[in-house]
């Protein structure tokens, strides 16, 4: 199947050079239109049909955030391209939504695409889309969701439903409030910096917790916690006063 892309991108050269890496390397690909501007883009993909749009975050005319607000019911998967800006970023990560920094590397690129070409489910892409607008129009970046891409698809959870995240190998486990379990293909390393801002700490190298779960501290044993769904998580000598801190703020 041959994948329609459009390129929303406001510097020519990397324009022209996305466009030559994805026709000349990717298999199947056809770049049927390009736009510069954020008002150009609503107008391309209001005449065109993609089926993958690369969308550059910092354009002159605005963001690619902007785009979106204006598209009723997007039908296409998007990869965002950017320079790193964290903000962004972890928007976007929070969605489960692909981003390529820039210069783009073809090995990334390559996979990206592949990615969407499996994807392609518009029922879920609205709700990462979703999750990532609410992300984007929230200043005080008070997450309420995550997608979370599991075995078995894309699973939205409400960041307060999850009790703890436990490091399974090179896998994270989530433990929910309705005592359900999601495992996900990521380092807890990963979730650590994603949720840090949403009152989750690591309080051991195997567990990140929701602080406003935990329902005992017990000093003795060496110290652990003992959470909402009473599971005990042991805690890291040199968390403890860090731990003890972090809950007298709540």
């Amino acid at each position: 199947m041959i994948l329609k892309v459009v390129i929303v991108e406001d510097e020519k050269r990397s324009r022209d050079t996305l466009k030559t890496l994805l026709e000349e390397f990717c298999k199947d690909v056809q770049v049927i239109a390009t736009a510069s501007s954020v008002s150009e883009a609503v107008k391309v993909l209001s005449v065109f049909s993609p089926d993958v749009v690369f969308l550059d975050i910092e354009l002159q005319s605005g963001i690619g955030f902007d785009i979106l607000e204006q598209i009723k019911d997007p039908d296409f998967e998007i990869i965002f391209t950017t320079a790193f800006e964290k903000y962004a970023i972890r928007a976007i990560k929070f969605s489960s939504l692909d981003y390529l920094l820039k210069p783009i590397d073809l090995d990334e690129l390559k996979e990206a695409v592949e990615k969407a070409r499996r994807r392609m489910d518009t029922n879920v892409y609205r709700q990462q889309i979703e999750t990532l607008m609410q992300s984007i129009g929230n200043d005080s970046y008070k997450q309420e969701k995550i997608c979370l891409a599991t075995t078995s698809g894309m699973e939205f959870i409400a960041i307060e439903d999850i009790v703890l995240c436990k490091a399974d190998g090179s896998y994270t486990c989530f433990v929910l409030k309705n005592k359900n379990t999601l495992l996900v293909s990521k380092h807890l390393k990963e979730y650590e910096i994603l949720l840090a801002e949403q009152q989750f700490m690591r309080v051991h190298n195997s567990f990140l917790i929701n602080l406003k779960e935990v329902k005992k501290y017990i000093k003795s044993d060496g110290g652990y916690i003992i959470m909402s769904n009473d599971m005990h998580v042991s805690i890291s000598p040199r968390k403890k006063d860090e731990l003890i801190e972090s809950m007298k703020k709540l």
